[in-house]
């Protein structure tokens, strides 16, 4: 008897597999011919994320695609240089970290209270090309990423308008599904639970279930941030035992090599842009370990 149940179990987890490479081959099908970057883009793992974005709806990931390529050839995420938003950077607001989680996913740092400019165009530009860099550099068989968000110097004149943070928003929930693993929020002032109330209204329920507010003083909070992060490697500004530290220039020559994997991944081709005198980038540095590696992928 428990073999038989077994073996049910397993005859209906390959069922459920064998149906959902059905739906991918469908919503390849549906979507009709594609070239360029477009096929590129709409490899098997893709099609899956937006179908799991939209509940494995053929049609309903189908128009979410299609908007996704559609916003992809005008935006052309892809084609964004470091030098074009190294400005935005120069505080280290988001940059990518030195480390992974414990799933060995890329990391996000973001810090709000570092905001250094008001223009929203560039803003999205710098948020876009760091979630293409953080794409580039996952690990062999990841998906997605984690972010970590200080708020330290958060204030009134630092966080970015609704209207864009909304366009934020809408541009990671629709053209990059199932990107997210999870959001921490680590220790937000009350200042923030205003915004916070403006802009959740904007994210559907399964990107809201991916952020989660962490206390210090919060025990519940602190030990799930443990769970998926190493302490030795985390910064002290999110309770760890490491120390971070920004480097534009360092992180500005690593964002030029990741320029050229780009190029080279899309097949643009291009020479090197040096990086211009007076133009500093940054790198997450945490002094205890060293670094891990960050393979593309």
């Amino acid at each position: 008897m428990f073999l038989w149940r077994k073996h049910s179990h397993d005859d209906h987890q390959v069922d459920e597999s064998q149906q959902r490479d059905a739906k991918i081959s469908e919503l390849r099908t549906a979507l009709g011919p594609l070239s360029g970057r477009s096929l590129m883009y709409c490899s098997d793992a893709c099609l899956r994320r937006y179908l799991e974005a939209r509940n494995w709806n053929v049609d309903k990931a189908k128009k979410m695609l299609e908007e996704t390529l559609e916003w992809r050839s005008t935006f052309k995420p892809e084609e964004i240089r470091w030098h074009e938003v190294a400005h935005e950077g120069e505080t280290g607001k988001v940059s990518r970290a030195n480390f992974h989680d414990r799933q060995g996913r890329t990391v996000l740092i973001m810090r709000p209270g570092m905001q250094n400019t008001r223009s929203a165009e560039d803003n999205i530009r710098h948020l876009v090309y760091l979630l293409e860099n953080a794409i580039l550099n996952l690990a062999e068989g990841q998906e997605q990423m984690s972010w970590l968000i200080d708020f330290t110097g958060f204030s009134l004149s630092t966080y970015v308008p609704v209207k864009t943070a909304r366009d934020i928003i809408y541009i990671l929930q629709n053209h990059y599904p199932e990107r997210l693993a999870i959001a921490f929020l680590y220790n937000p002032p009350r200042i923030f639970e205003a915004f916070w109330k403006a802009v959740r209204y904007f994210l559907d329920p399964r990107t809201a279930q991916k952020v989660k507010f962490v206390y210090p003083k919060n025990k519940e909070s602190v030990e799930l941030m443990s769970s998926l992060f190493d302490v030795e490697n985390l910064p002290a500004e999110f309770g760890g035992k490491a120390t971070l530290k920004y480097d534009h220039e360092e992180f500005s020559r690593l964002m030029e090599q990741d320029d050229l994997k780009t190029a080279k991944f899309w097949g643009i081709d291009e020479n090197p842009h040096p990086i211009a005198k007076g133009i500093s980038g940054g790198v997450e540095v945490a002094s205890e370990p060293a670094p891990l590696p960050c393979p593309a992928g």
